[in-house]
């Protein structure tokens, strides 16, 4: 009686939900293909929370006993089939496999599959929820989703029919759905397949791991030792495709054990959903405070943000050009399931790669996928033979698809080899990589090649004391040069900003850092300013959170003098030899600088004071690869002087103001509409 309770309410669900209605249509199909098949698939969404209100029990079998459940069911689907004549090809009710795709568990406790917490429990064989990362995935293969066997005695009756119907279930192997060992229940015979019913599906394995793990690639260490393990995912027919790594997802499946050579916790995918954190709430109250104060300026918030920025690192004052460029790039990151198009990439040239390298592990762990590439690893994805003999090669995601949405920071450039270098050019002017699968090496007939999008800012430094450079270092000839010679020249105009960190220059200097360090080593833990009493790490955090996810549009005026000091400049920096220095990416980096700048004044509108901060910035950049040119830009022209008080911040937006004008006049020189500009550019 149980059970025809059950499967009356199974009816009453699917008509009430419209699922009835799409099953018959299904059938139709089937009906139209006047084709006879071992199996006939349904799929039939489930929404629990409906299902338990209508009948508990029912709704009890399906969180907890799914296979019961889809036996329920099917046996509802059969009825309906044969009463409404929906498939005249049909004969037995094995011959319909149902999948029932949850839309949601219920958020308790006892649902959700911590990764990070043991023993994990894969023998209850009910659905559980799991979150993660996506590290690596294989490429599609084939398994079997069902097929028809025969009683190989002719004399029996069940030679001939469909008695004998194998399906997939989760957790299963081919072996379990497909051998030759089965044996007839009726005569003891030995069973035999009749391959030309055998239905095929797609199948797809992924591995992800827990957010929290990403602290391992974080280069942050509390002293608190902690492992990490990933988690396999098996994706089947529908869902096949719908995940991409370094995209993160929430899961729902059924945990089961899958044994090779070790024992291994697999999980059977049955819906899967990215994920999308929640909105900042907004920022802290002593950052309210200081943008009302500061609401007056147009550049006097960015300013001070980026002289108390990383506090707990190096003093106030201190490398302030190279905070504003760190804080400029977090702020083009994003948490959402859309193109990074405005990556920011830094390139640091310093003496002191100690500090710098400090500076950038600091700032990666501001932002959820900050990653620091491990030396021993690789940037880019690479491939290895799948260990669950499936035959499909596996693609591991390296640190830069890991970092999608954020920061990829590869440390110093000379640690890396040529080959490597030359990839990492390629993915910067390119933001995509392409992976080439030979199919020699991994027993496929015919090569193939994947292509994934580069979606994170990379940042780098290079030692310009390191022994090397010394010996090789060249007396530059143009005013204002940075001798680079020991990187690639694609490599350097790939990246969009090059800064220079000279420690011992009036902008960075020695003392207070030097005073810094020895305070930082007597108490690691103790914070040395009022800044960072007032304004924390996690106070940071949010102000970045919330920055990031602002939506910019750009002014009319700021448009304009965007477009006329990127043709203007393009016009001074071309010669009839080599051609134009400025690259093609040049403008969707001064974009990006003027969007960031916008962005960490937590403005929605660009505006042409953020423009002039991203021209002084590419304009520094520029200098330091090519030499100066007309206009002639200081190293120090963003923060010309020491933020001791509001008198130096005053000074600061007089001596902006005057570049504001004299790029205006650069403009009006220079750029479009002039004489001296060439009717072809």
């Amino acid at each position: 009686m149980s059970n025809l309770k059950m499967k009356e309410a199974a009816l009453i669900y699917l008509d009430r939900s419209g699922g009835l209605q799409k099953f018959i249509d299904n059938c139709k199909s089937y009906n139209d293909s006047k084709q006879s098949y071992a199996v006939y698939r349904f799929s039939i969404l489930i929404n629990p929370s409906d299902i338990i209100e209508l009948d508990a029990e029912l709704g009890n079998h399906i969180l907890h006993q799914p296979l019961k459940a889809a036996q329920v069911f099917q046996s509802v689907c059969f009825i309906a089939v044969k009463t409404l004549s929906l498939i005249g090809q049909l004969q037995t009710e094995a011959q319909i496999n149902i999948l029932l795709k949850l839309t949601h568990l219920p958020p308790l406790p006892s649902y959700s599959l911590d990764l990070c917490k043991f023993p994990l429990d894969y023998t209850s064989q009910r659905f559980y929820m799991m979150q993660g990362i996506v590290i690596a995935m294989t490429t599609v293969t084939k398994y079997t989703q069902g097929a028809r066997f025969l009683c190989s005695d002719e004399a029996c009756p069940l030679s001939k029919g469909f008695q004998y119907i194998r399906v997939h279930v989760p957790g299963a192997t081919e072996s379990a759905t497909v051998r030759n060992d089965f044996l007839c229940n009726l005569c003891s015979s030995s069973l035999q397949e009749d391959r030309k019913f055998r239905v095929l599906g797609d199948k797809q394995i992924v591995e992800i791991i827990t957010t929290k793990a990403l602290r391992a690639f974080q280069g942050y260490s509390n002293n608190q030792p902690f492992r990490f393990q990933s988690l396999t995912i098996f994706l089947r027919d529908e869902l096949v495709n719908e995940m991409n790594i370094g995209n993160e997802y929430k899961i729902i499946g059924i945990p089961t054990c899958i044994k090779t050579s070790q024992t291994t916790l697999c999980i059977e995918a049955n819906n899967i959903t990215f994920f999308n954190p929640k909105d900042p709430s907004g920022i802290s109250d002593n950052f309210s405070c200081l943008l009302s104060l500061t609401s007056s300026s147009y550049w006097k918030f960015t300013a001070i943000l980026a002289n108390i920025f990383a506090s707990q690192i190096v003093p106030p004052g201190t490398y302030n050009l190279l905070k504003l460029c760190l804080l400029m790039s977090l702020v083009q990151t994003s948490d959402r399931n859309k193109e990074l198009e405005d990556c920011l990439d830094l390139l640091i040239i310093t003496s002191d790669i100690l500090l710098v390298d400090r500076l950038l592990n600091f700032s990666i762990n501001l932002v959820p996928r900050g990653i620091r590439h491990p030396v021993s690893t690789e940037i880019f994805p690479t491939l290895s033979r799948n260990k669950y003999g499936t035959g499909a090669v596996s693609i591991q995601a390296g640190s830069a698809l890991l970092a999608k949405g954020g920061i990829c920071f590869i440390g110093d450039l000379a640690s890396h080899k040529k080959d490597k270098l030359e990839q990492l050019q390629s993915a910067v002017e390119s933001r995509s990589i392409t992976v080439y699968i030979s199919g020699k090496k991994f027993g496929d007939d015919m090569d193939q090649q994947m292509t994934f999008p580069v979606q994170c800012s990379f940042w780098s430094f290079v030692d310009m004391d390191s022994s090397s450079r010394r010996n090789i270092q060249k007396t530059n000839t143009l005013i204002g040069q940075m001798d680079c010679s020991l990187i690639p020249a694609n490599l350097v105009e790939a990246f969009g900003l090059l800064i220079n960190c000279n420690e011992s220059s009036p902008c960075h200097p020695l003392l207070p850092t030097v005073q810094h360090t020895l305070k930082k080593a007597i108490d690691p833990e103790g914070l040395l300013y009022v800044a960072s009493k007032q304004f924390t790490t996690e106070d940071f955090e949010k102000l970045l959170a919330f920055a990031k996810n602002l939506n910019v549009e750009f002014s009319l005026e700021a448009e304009r003098m965007i477009h006329g000091y990127y043709l203007a400049s393009r016009r001074i920096r071309t010669d009839s030899i080599c051609g134009s220095k400025l690259s093609a990416s040049a403008l969707k980096y001064l974009v990006s600088l003027s969007e960031a700048h916008a962005r960490l004044n937590l403005r929605n509108k660009v505006l042409k004071e953020d423009v002039l901060i991203a021209a002084l910035l590419f304009e520094t950049s520029l200098t330091l690869k090519y030499g100066a040119a007309v206009l002639c830009v200081a190293p120090n022209a963003v923060f010309p002087f020491e933020l001791y008080n509001e008198e130096y911040l005053e000074q600061r937006d007089i001596y902006l103001t005057q570049c504001q004008q004299q790029l205006q006049q650069f403009i009006a020189t220079y750029g479009p509409g002039t004489a001296i500009f060439a009717s072809d550019e």
